[in-house]
């Protein structure tokens, strides 16, 4: 009985919102026809330019932001550990090249869990440090440097839808609005072209510093994007292990950026196949009935689009009970409509 009430109410309410807000707007565009002025057009055409802007604005102040606290978080946690593992260097035996070079060196291979094992943990205070490490580290990848994979993802696919269209006319809105769209897209275009130019430069690198055959090096990036870090064949020489600093961290984590994105595109690909089906596909006798929530024989425009958002698995049955129940609770006096008396009675 009571979800007999909420349907009514959901009904009645939605459809005496449709109706009143379609008066209105025939109101307002018989009053704008009238009033409207050729500076008025312009200011209006203007922000109709603009609006895609400044949706799109806020999104990439936030990334900005994100990505400074990404680069000092890093910074610091890099510093402490090379910090840590300068002071008992001593302690770390392995192949060794420059104290402080060797020292951020062990803590990017350790915060990845690359673990070659050309530089390993002696001492049993140099273990506890380096476990302490390691975990804070896998977590801190985890976290804070996919950040940092999002913001080059995002600035570079407006470069790439750009680079796109360079011979066709396109306007900043047009370019924004079609990232916007495909924003999953791009991100895994952008990241496999990354991770392509990342491998070929790990390749490359290693054949001509370290002094690897093509397999070799080959076999060395694999291991190192994939954290295997079987330990046969490693950055040795300084320059390397300068060069590595950076590129194993870039590296792990634009691999793992790529499967993410991956399973996002195959996601959204899914869905967006069965919001078609949904849409595309026949009614039968058995889903007029299952949409008439009213038992009047009939299917309205609410209920239509109320049982075809619950096929596409947008929401579900309790989703629109406890949007009623919040509906209720602010309709103080009961009325089946929230005004401003409402908002201030609550």
């Amino acid at each position: 009985m009571a979800d007999e009430d909420v349907r009514q109410s959901l009904l009645s309410s939605t459809n005496d919102s449709l109706n009143l807000n379609e008066t209105k707007a025939i109101q307002r565009r018989k009053s704008h026809h009238r009033s409207k002025d050729p500076s008025e057009k312009e200011s209006q055409e203007q922000e109709k330019v603009l609006q895609p802007l400044i949706n799109v604005e806020p999104t990439f102040v936030e990334l900005e932001f994100r990505i400074k606290y990404v680069l000092l978080l890093l910074a610091l946690y890099l510093g402490i550990g090379t910090l840590w593992f300068f002071l008992i260097k001593n302690q770390i035996y392995g192949k060794k090249t420059n104290g402080v070079i060797d020292a951020i060196y062990f803590c990017v291979v350790t915060m990845t869990s690359v673990g070659y094992g050309d530089l390993v943990p002696h001492s049993t205070l140099a273990k506890i440090l380096s476990c302490i490490y390691a975990f804070t580290g896998v977590a801190l990848v985890g976290l804070i440097l996919s950040n940092a994979a999002d913001y080059i993802a995002e600035k570079q696919g407006i470069l790439l839808v750009k680079a796109m269209l360079k011979n066709e006319k396109f306007n900043t809105v047009e370019v924004l609005t079609d990232v916007e769209t495909n924003r999953d897209k791009y991100k895994f275009l952008m990241t496999s072209l990354l991770l392509v130019v990342l491998i070929i430069s790990g390749i490359s690198f290693l054949i001509l510093v370290e002094g690897m055959e093509f397999i070799d090096a080959f076999y060395c990036v694999c291991c190192t994007m994939t954290t295997l870090g079987y330990g046969d064949k490693s950055f040795s020489t300084q320059e390397g292990r300068m060069f590595a600093i950076l590129w194993i961290l870039m590296s792990t984590i634009c691999l793992g950026q790529f499967f993410l994105y991956l399973a996002a595109l195959y996601t959204e690909r899914r869905q967006k196949s069965l919001v078609k089906w949904v849409l595309n596909r026949k009614l039968t006798p058995s889903d007029l009935e299952a949409a008439d929530l009213d038992h009047d024989e009939v299917v309205s425009a609410a209920e239509f689009i109320l049982y075809k958002l619950k096929e596409m698995g947008k929401i579900c049955q309790d989703d629109v009970l406890l949007l009623m129940e919040r509906f209720k609770a602010l309709d103080v006096d009961h009325s089946g409509t929230l005004t401003t008396d409402d908002l201030i009675l609550f």
